[in-house]
């Protein structure tokens, strides 16, 4: 796979990464996991090149980490650049993880040991501000997260669906490496100024959810096909009579992946690639199939006809949450 770094100071990743919040968390959480099958999709993902592995605490919530470390174990740690987040996990009084948003500098302090622990390593190569905390300046967040850095728990820091605004401060703070946020053919918002910016000061984008959670790739055309204990029956774009609105979108990228010979994941994805050099989607999978598939993007060229139409798509019904 074609390769790039996170922004021009950080480590080389390919052009794509994994995301592996889904393996344990949100996605068909009534269907059975094998875990033999989760690992051996991490380890395809590093031959492929995917070496950008995206957790975080709240994943599971822990188990994500603990997976994880299980497949990095025997060697693999080595072939893999670690990120994972802090900030959207808390604990209750009687100190049980419970989802939350949590920025406080000792919190973070103390979670970045606990993830060391779950993910069997001595640091990470990129520790994430998950979501910021109303309650706590962005500062102090930043500042603890630097001090991870300073500690060698972690080699870079970044940040979760932040503002242009918060953006700027936490830059004042510390050297921010990436910025995680939704982005694909359906949100695009970050466009207007997050990712703009991050192009100017070398700021590696990582757009999670670049499928559409899934919608992208065409195998949702009703409501009903969505498993049952899904997160995604709750959102208002996968209602009936929006998803029945929005399915125009995923049409128009099936007939340009049917035109180039190849599929619509690989040309929602390819159209990300093309918004910079920086910019590293991460799309999760559970299963070796859709994992070799989005792979695939990374060889998919689109011309600028191609592009014209993807960007000439229109916004989706419904928020995305």
């Amino acid at each position: 796979m074609r390769t790039t770094t996170l922004g021009p100071n950080g480590p080389e990743v390919g052009v794509l990464g994994l995301g592996c919040m889904g393996m344990t968390h949100g996605y068909d959480l009534a269907a059975p996991r094998d875990e033999s099958t989760l690992i051996s999709v991490v380890h395809q993902a590093l031959d492929l090149g995917m070496t950008l592995l995206d957790t975080a605490d709240v994943y599971g919530p822990l188990t994500n980490e603990e997976l994880l470390g299980r497949a990095l174990a025997g060697g693999h740690r080595d072939r893999a650049v670690l990120a994972t987040k802090v900030g959207a996990l808390d604990r209750d009084a009687d100190g049980k993880p419970t989802p939350g948003l949590n920025g406080r500098p000792e919190h973070i302090a103390k979670s970045i040991d606990e993830s060391l622990t779950r993910l069997g390593t001595d640091h990470v190569d990129l520790y994430q501000l998950h979501r910021v905390d109303p309650e706590v300046p962005i500062e102090e967040s930043v500042g603890a997260l630097a001090e991870t850095v300073a500690a060698g728990k972690a080699r870079h820091i970044g940040l979760s669906e932040v503002t242009l605004d918060q953006l700027q401060r936490a830059q004042a703070v510390h050297p921010i490496a990436t910025v995680q946020s939704e982005m694909s053919l359906w949100t695009r918002q970050w466009m207007d100024d997050v990712l703009p910016y991050c192009r100017e000061h070398g700021i590696a984008f990582l757009p999670y959810s670049p499928l559409g959670k899934g919608f992208l790739t065409g195998r949702f055309t009703t409501f009903e096909d969505l498993p049952a204990d899904d997160f995604r029956r709750t959102l208002p774009r996968f209602q009936q009579d929006a998803l029945r609105s929005n399915l125009a979108i995923a049409g128009k990228v099936r007939e340009i992946a049917d035109r180039i010979g190849a599929t619509p994941a690989q040309v929602a994805l390819a159209w990300l690639l093309e918004r910079g050099e920086y910019v590293i989607p991460i799309p999760g999978t559970k299963t070796p199939k859709y994992l070799h598939d989005n792979a695939g993007a990374a060889d998919v060229r689109l011309t600028e006809a191609d592009l014209a139409e993807l960007d000439a798509l229109p916004t989706p019904e419904g928020g995305r949450y």
